[in-house]
């Protein structure tokens, strides 16, 4: 491809070659943190001075040690940064059960190009009733869905656990077709039909969009296997609604801007070579710059938390920031469609919203329940945003709507830590279980 300093497609190339010429930096840089904390780790081995008390011996070696750790956490973090990211693995293998554990395997129901429907069974020969089945829809936005791994672990012991698993655009062959937001709602839709009937329905954030728009096409249709219940998390349903940073990203450039600043080719060594893509490293530029001071204050205080042998602490700011540097690239049709239908046109909410060549009528759901939550501290999707849902959806029956606004809360907390734990988990599970129709 030739060279065009004002077009971006050329850009993957160079940043993909880039990481991997400073993987083998990288590389070394995790050698030399794991030496360094091998020493330390020896520094604090109990050991004898003659004639010198035991309180001196560890004060004499406590500063050396940190100083030890201070720099294996420095090297560490600099990997962190520098590192080729594969896809994680969910790695979920038992999960515990009215005080039994049970072992946790993963089998994939159905297989399509741009995604697999995944199931976490549980091996549970003693258990007579089924769980109640619920499909969690993760987001298709630059992070695998092995982000919501805590989410899947806090619901496999209420339900029988789902998820699309969305595949990097980067490893399909052009031979598989494109894959835009007609794609992403006929993709529910038919692993609706595949789990149905007796299914509930939970997505987080950009899937709630085609989640509803699924379910309305569904309704318009009569279909038997249309969920009992859908629980939608901090979603874009309506971005007119308390925008934010994300929200004014989209409105304040052209859709030519987009094309021209991140669409990139995928390089000739993967799959998907020539396909335009919205690059995973760009979306995780985009992620980090939103609020960058405290990301580099979570990573700082990591080191700080290891040196001080706050070990638990440190790894748990790791895995995280693990698996969010770990991105996946969109196919270029479906963020533009995306960005243009949702964020610019607002074509959902003035009811105007096409897929597949029919209109989307939200008023149609009429026999699917809907938990709309949000978090008072959401600086991705707005207070108001999600909870639009239940204005548009005129003709379900009041008592078959529900929101639910969590204090002190942010974007990542509405579907992972102690307070997804204690206090949305629990509503969720009040809400399905009135409309569960199992025995």
């Amino acid at each position: 491809m030739l060279f065009n300093p004002v077009d971006g497609r050329w850009l993957y190339n160079a940043v993909d070659g880039y990481q991997r010429m400073m993987q083998p930096m990288s590389d070394y840089y995790l050698r030399a943190a794991k030496q360094l904390n091998r020493v330390s780790d020896v520094m604090n081995l109990p050991m004898n001075v003659p004639y010198m008390p035991d309180a001196n011996i560890i004060k004499m070696f406590t500063t050396p040690r940190q100083f030890l750790k201070l720099n294996a956490g420095t090297l560490y973090v600099a990997h962190m940064l520098m590192n080729h990211y594969q896809k994680p693995t969910f790695g979920i293998e038992e999960v515990k059960v009215d005080n039994h554990y049970y072992e946790v395997v993963e089998d994939i129901i159905l297989k399509k190009s741009f995604c697999h429907l995944l199931q976490f069974r549980k091996v549970m020969e003693d258990r007579e009733k089924p769980m109640p089945k619920l499909l969690l829809v993760a987001p298709m936005s630059g992070h695998y869905a092995t982000l919501l791994r805590g989410t899947v672990k806090e619901l496999l012991p209420f339900y029988d656990v789902y998820i699309t698993d969305w595949q990097n655009a980067r490893d399909v062959p052009l031979t598989e077709g494109s894959f835009d937001f007609d794609e992403f709602v006929s993709y529910l839709i038919t692993f609706m039909r595949e789990l149905g009937p007796n299914l509930h329905v939970m997505a987080v954030c950009q899937p709630t969009v085609p989640l509803l728009v699924a379910l309305s096409m569904m309704s318009t249709d009569q279909e038997p296997n249309l969920p009992q219940s859908a629980i939608l998390l901090g979603g874009p349903i309506d971005t007119s609604q308390a925008p934010t940073a994300v929200n004014t990203l989209a409105t304040s450039h052209s859709d030519d801007w987009f094309k021209q600043n991140l669409i990139s080719v995928v390089p000739s060594h993967y799959r998907g070579y020539m396909r335009l893509v919205y690059p995973g490293f760009m979306q995780l530029m985009g992620f980090m710059n939103m609020n960058l001071q405290r990301h580099m204050e979570s990573l700082q205080k990591a080191i700080i938390d290891f040196s001080y042998d706050k070990r638990e602490d440190a790894l748990k700011t790791v895995h995280f920031y693990t698996e969010y540097f770990s991105t996946m690239d969109l196919t270029s049709e479906f963020y533009l469609q995306t960005i243009d239908t949702i964020f610019q046109r607002k074509l959902l909410t003035k009811g105007s919203l096409k897929t597949a060549g029919r209109f989307v009528n939200v008023e149609d759901i009429n026999n699917t329940a809907i938990l709309a939550i949000e978090g008072e501290k959401d600086d991705i999707t707005g207070i108001g945003q999600t909870k639009s849902v239940l204005s548009l959806c005129k003709n379900l029956p009041d008592d078959m709507k529900k929101y639910m606004l969590v204090k002190d809360v942010g974007h990542y907390g509405l579907f992972n830590g102690s307070k997804f734990r204690k206090m949305i988990i629990p509503e969720i599970r009040r809400f399905t279980s009135s409309y569960d129709a199992l025995p």
